[in-house]
């Protein structure tokens, strides 16, 4: 109970500090959402004023993040600056699917960068372990946005098996299994994307992990016992994987979602992703920081359960 409330109490203090890094981070930014009205010649200095007073802006600069901090903490983030919708309703009525698709593709590079990377390791230095490795390489160094390009010109252009963009098909069902299927089968390219990116690094961590496992010495004797390699796997190796690839992939969440922004661009998701992208260019604070704020605590609550899950797995790292 004690560890679980000093993670809670680290939760908060790392959000207060972003809270206040975010804050200073978007009023340093060299233009506003308002500086158009400023150069139109139709709007007036007194319209300018009442649009600064309806959205808080005329007040001094601590008070702005008090009263945002207040407010936040009801999950009140503002009132959109394009939309005039209100924020925290936008952003969940998008959270839902960015999360999915982030939470599918998670699962499927842990489940994928195990079984490469030990496979790698088992065949070491055989044309497996070279094949593996190089697919790593063009994982690891392929731009997210060049190969979701090249996936819609193969897949979706040229050979016509999966759509270009969207959630649904034109028409399609509304509700169902035939609506989820329909989804699924859109998500099928973003997906794809977003592991094949994730798993080269995490393929070559498991393979030198496991490595290092195949020259310990408990695992030299109980392969002398002469055990089936099933039982060297489950009772030897994958014990011993579990704690450093959970750690790193929590540690991966961040970049999960932060490649949802270009991705879902691209392939016309309309998630979380796509929203801060537009938000981005038409300079609308209000949605960019709810955002920005609901991201963070994701990740940061993503790394605290993976951390349990840590302890749960290795008693031991309670000592440290």
């Amino acid at each position: 109970m004690n560890l679980l409330l000093r993670k809670a109490g680290y939760l908060l203090l790392m959000l207060m500090l972003i809270t206040i890094i975010s804050f200073m981070a978007i009023h340093a930014a060299p233009n506003s959402f308002l500086s158009g009205g400023e150069l139109n010649p139709n709007m007036s200095a007194e319209a300018i004023e009442r649009l600064k007073a309806v959205y808080g802006l005329d007040k001094p600069l601590w008070q702005q993040y008090t009263d945002w901090i207040a407010n936040m903490t009801q999950l009140d983030f503002g009132i959109s600056f394009v939309s005039g919708q209100d924020v925290t309703a936008e952003i969940m009525k998008r959270l839902p699917i960015t999360l999915g698709i982030n939470i599918v593709s998670l699962l499927l590079v842990f489940a994928l960068s195990l079984w490469l990377g030990i496979k790698a390791a088992m065949r070491f230095e055989q044309k497996t372990d070279h094949a593996i490795r190089q697919l790593s390489l063009v994982s690891f160094a392929m731009p997210s946005f060049y190969l979701a390009l090249l996936m819609i010109l193969l897949f979706s252009v040229e050979l016509q098996w999966l759509p270009i963009t969207g959630l649904h098909s034109i028409g399609g069902p509304e509700e169902g299994a035939a609506y989820w299927l329909d989804m699924a089968w859109h998500l099928i390219l973003p997906v794809f994307v977003m592991v094949f990116l994730a798993l080269g690094s995490m393929t070559v961590y498991v393979r030198s992990l496991t490595l290092e496992i195949l020259k310990s010495d408990y695992y030299f004797f109980a392969k002398a016992r002469d055990l089936p390699e099933r039982i060297l796997f489950r009772r030897y190796i994958l014990p011993n994987l579990m704690p450093p690839v959970i750690t790193l992939l929590g540690l991966s969440l961040p970049g999960l979602i932060g490649g949802s922004v270009i991705l879902e661009q691209i392939f016309g998701i309309e998630g979380m992703g796509q929203l801060f992208y537009l938000s981005a260019l038409s300079r609308d604070y209000p949605v960019i920081m709810g955002i920005l704020m609901i991201t963070a605590f994701l990740t940061l609550l993503g790394n605290m359960l993976a951390d349990m899950l840590l302890l749960k797995l290795n008693p031991y790292a309670k000592r440290g």
